[in-house]
């Protein structure tokens, strides 16, 4: 008899498979990640391991072009859609945004 071990329940397996960054993180360490992972979207993580928000490629790419950017500029400054709390400057949304090939 082989021992299985829990599994988590399948809202939570989703959000723990995908790739996260930490909010302290810059723009362009984001944007390393997204390539290394060859996905279009990080999960935003505070200190805490808690998620805070999620951000595109579309999104970052988006600021990095926009004139607010500088190399130094942290995920937890940025204002994600769905943390309306934060203040900094705001990211793009997606529609915003010319897809980059």
């Amino acid at each position: 008899m082989t021992p299985t071990q829990p599994q988590p329940p399948p809202s939570s397996t989703a959000a723990a498979a995908a790739p996260h960054v930490w909010a302290d993180m810059t723009v362009e360490v984001a944007l390393a990640v997204m390539s290394g992972a060859r996905t279009s979207h990080l999960v935003i993580r505070d200190g805490d391991g808690r998620r805070t928000g999620l951000v595109t490629r579309d999104q970052l790419a988006g600021f990095r072009a926009s004139s607010a950017y500088t190399d130094r500029v942290r995920l937890s400054e940025l204002h994600h859609p769905d943390t309306p709390h934060r203040s900094g400057p705001p990211l793009p949304s997606p529609c915003e945004v010319p897809c980059a090939v």
